[in-house]
């Protein structure tokens, strides 16, 4: 691969010019960094390759202009009616990589850090204002690179003749991608980071315990794991009720005769309902998004804590953590919090507790303190994000592998510091972007403060500095000294701090989620 020296000049025409295994596509010269937007990496999954496998993207005469991101997956609107896609482009061509590199010389050789968006596995789009990776390119001195992939129905949902988890095959054909091409962008493909937060981390984790993603990458960071992954039975079953939502079969040939753009509403009207299910598809009903991977034996032939433990990802460096305050979010959003009933405690401590009602009892004797919400909120956050990226660490030492673990207590300063440490919040903290996407609600009616940038800053250095040598610059996580990087306005290091909820959850196997009746 050959590429031109990126100009100083910001004009389009004279934009940096790299040529890719499919050809050349000029980018722009910003703030000091070469940007690729746009680029495909496979053929757009429409007509015959509707619900198939990611096939790669055809070769192109002349040079590509790489300005603007490529179009979303098709989506809903997102969580409590959140828009996951504000503006952006439409088409077919969905599946793009974007592309920050300081310069897009083949001898740079520097680390690559691959970006998955999450979102329930049901919206996102690498082009949201949150995900603009310019700051940690050029702080770090990386290569940055963001995709798209199937989300929803066309990405998660299980159907008849399709392959399951096209989501996730999308990712690995991105994966392909970068090993084939970030050369000529300035990267090393022997030094890839992939990296991603919730339904990204979840895929993070997937792509740790999968066959064909093996050799694609070199250390991983999960932030915010998702617990929650389907077993193929209770994936048909969903995929059943999805189809029947648009009065169809589950299957290609019926589903395929439906507008992508369409079929989002199937998933949200499923979702809205999804609560009088609690008999068939248990702790799964409430989170009122039916797509999740499928550990359906040959994509994802094993769940991640079970896949790492048995040494699948032994020789990938891993970074893992969460948020002290994960489902305050949810709480905020939907006009819950501050008004949960014992009723809701107790339902909620006896759906996602380990133990039914014997965790009930357990966690109010461990935080016998505890109002009704804060049981209701300690629960969720344990069973949805916090226990499934403690134990994907402990996995991870236990297969032979090195793990380091972090918790963020900061709390995010907007609606009067209510939402606390809470889901989503590393996300601006990450990228630098105060002003975009859920940091409008984070930050809402205050100013980015020193002390957050300072954080932010901190966020950036270690994730860089893990994707250059594997260490983000605190201890490997441990069963003894359970070593964990506490991220706040003065950083310590410290045991797991949720000791509490550790042990309530020790023996507990994060298996996929079974039908149940």
């Amino acid at each position: 691969m050959t590429t031109n020296n990126a100009p100083q000049s910001a004009t389009p025409s004279d934009g940096p010019v790299v040529r890719t295994a499919t050809g050349p596509v000029r980018g722009l010269q910003e703030n000091g960094l070469a940007v690729f937007r746009g680029i495909p990496f496979a053929e757009p999954p429409v007509g015959e390759l509707r619900f198939a496998a990611p096939r790669p993207a055809t070769a192109w005469d002349g040079t590509r202009e790489a300005y603007a991101f490529g179009p979303p997956p098709p989506q809903d609107l997102g969580i409590q009616g959140r828009t996951g896609v504000l503006d952006a482009p439409e088409g077919d061509d969905w599946l793009t990589v974007n592309v920050w590199t300081p310069a897009p010389d083949p001898s740079a050789r520097r680390p690559v850090m691959v970006w998955i968006y999450g979102g329930a596995y049901k919206l996102g789009h690498s082009g949201s204002p949150g995900y603009d990776a310019q700051r940690i390119a050029r702080e770090g001195d990386v290569v940055v690179v963001t995709l798209n992939y199937r989300v929803g129905m066309e990405g998660f949902a299980q159907i008849e003749g399709a392959p399951a988890n096209r989501g996730l095959l999308d990712q690995v054909a991105a994966l392909e991608w970068v090993r084939e091409n970030v050369t000529a962008f300035g990267g090393d493909p022997d030094q890839v980071t992939v990296m991603g937060e919730s339904a990204g981390a979840g895929s993070v984790a997937s792509l740790l315990a999968m066959p064909r993603a093996r050799g694609l990458f070199r250390r991983a960071v999960a932030q915010s794991v998702p617990g929650t992954f389907f077993s193929r039975e209770l994936a048909e079953d969903i995929g059943r009720a999805l189809a029947a939502e648009a009065g169809l079969r589950p299957t290609v040939a019926d589903l395929a005769t439906t507008d992508p753009r369409r079929l989002p509403d199937v998933g949200q009207a499923l979702g809205a309902k999804m609560l009088q299910n609690v008999d068939r598809w248990g702790q799964i009903a409430p989170t009122v998004t039916p797509f999740s991977p499928v550990v359906d034996g040959d994509v994802l032939p094993t769940a991640p804590w079970q896949a790492l433990a048995s040494g699948s990802a032994r020789d990938v460096d891993l970074l893992v953590g969460h948020n002290r305050d994960e489902f305050r979010l949810f709480l905020v959003m939907a006009g819950m919090y501050g008004s949960i009933t014992e009723e809701q405690a107790t339902g909620a401590l006896r759906l996602f507790a380990p133990g039914g009602e014997a965790g009930e009892r357990a966690y109010r004797a461990a935080f016998p303190e505890a109002s009704a919400g804060e049981l209701y909120e300690r629960v969720q956050t344990d069973w949805l994000f916090a226990m499934p990226s403690l134990r994907l660490a402990e996995a991870q030492v236990a297969g032979g592998g090195r793990a380091h673990l972090y918790e963020l207590t900061w709390g995010a300063p907007g609606s009067g510091g209510v939402l606390g440490a809470c889901h989503g919040l590393d996300i601006p903290l990450l990228f630098g972007t105060f002003e975009a996407d859920l940091a409008n609600l984070l930050w809402a009616g205050t100013g980015v403060t020193p002390e957050a940038e300072a954080l932010s800053t901190r966020f950036r250095t270690a994730w860089t500095a893990f994707a250059r040598t594997g260490d983000p610059g605190w201890p490997a996580y441990d069963t003894t000294d359970r070593s964990t990087q506490i991220l706040d306005t003065t950083p310590t290091v410290t045991a797991y701090p949720e000791e509490t909820s550790r042990q309530l959850w020790e023996g507990y196997d994060f298996v996929p989620s079974p039908l149940l009746g």
